[in-house]
């Protein structure tokens, strides 16, 4: 190895599907570079070649395995113990996560969670729209809270087994707050609300989004793009699903199909449509 190659290997990144560009000095040969996966660092992913860059100083290291700029890789040089670190950005990191939860996988079109407020208040538009606001701010709030509760309170101490009480005590008080605000602001609003409010408390997503960080071990970017995006998603859904109602509503539908059957094949079509976003991926 060539001296203070360390030195002067600053940057590396994923370029396309099977190449990631390298900004640096490098030795020649594939034969010295070291690749693998952050997750999986026993195993090596196999170097075809390597070639100069765009720009002088760079060169592009080609893998035979496909590569994913969502992925997170180390990569050095055979007999050196320093590693480059290749990663996404937070911000990257942060816009995948939210585009993911909110309409990759929906909460309530593709994991089929948080049905009973859905259905409920998804009879009229304005309901809709205050209810998805609502649980946006609480599930952002609390999400973030539970975050916080579970890495620096409950995984230290080992008391994973408190997850669901913890969690369900964090969302009864934002959710208590909520309440108490919006009755203070719009008292109309808050009747249309009626129970659906108080039912955010043991909601199956504002639930199921705390457990799922925990269970991932994930980063605060990562817990607030899940708790962000599945409350958007959610916003999304109750938005659609009332305008859909309200417009089957002035229509001639059956009257064995009148109410919730309808509103279940309507929720079926959406979830269908929304099968349209699989695979989608912007990094």
């Amino acid at each position: 190895m060539e001296p203070g190659v360390e030195a002067a290997m600053a940057e590396a990144t994923v370029l396309n599907d099977h190449e990631l560009l390298v900004e640096g000095t490098l030795p020649i040969g594939p034969e010295v570079i070291r690749l693998v996966r952050a997750d999986d660092a026993d195993i090596l992913i196999d170097i075809t070649g390597v070639k100069s860059g765009p720009e002088p100083g760079s060169f592009i290291v080609t893998a035979a395995e496909t590569l994913s700029g969502q992925d997170h890789y180390l990569l050095n040089i055979a007999g050196s113990d320093a590693a480059w670190s290749i990663a996404p950005s937070a911000m990257a990191i942060l816009v995948s996560v939210i585009i993911s939860s909110a309409l990759i996988n929906n909460f309530v079109f593709t994991r089929y969670l948080g049905l009973c407020c859905f259905f409920g208040v998804s009879r009229k538009r304005d309901t809709a729209i205050g209810l998805g606001l609502t649980y946006v701010v609480v599930g952002v709030l609390s999400g973030v809270m539970a975050w916080v509760v579970q890495t620096f309170a409950l995984g230290p101490l080992s008391l994973d087994f408190l997850q669901i009480i913890a969690f369900i005590g964090i969302v009864a008080c934002f959710v208590q707050g909520a309440d108490m605000i919006v009755k203070k602001l719009n008292r109309v609003l808050h009747q249309k609300f009626g129970i659906f409010l108080m039912l955010i408390t043991t909601n199956c997503i504002i639930l199921a989004v705390p457990l799922l960080n925990a269970t991932n071990e994930a980063g605060f970017t990562e817990a607030f793009g899940l708790s962000l995006g599945s409350g958007l998603g959610f916003a999304l859904a109750l938005f659609l699903m009332s305008c859909a109602r309200e417009r089957v509503d002035m229509a001639p539908v059956p009257r064995v199909f009148q109410g919730l059957p309808v509103a279940f094949i309507l929720c079926g079509l959406f979830a269908m449509s929304f099968l349209g976003f699989s695979g989608l991926s912007f990094f």
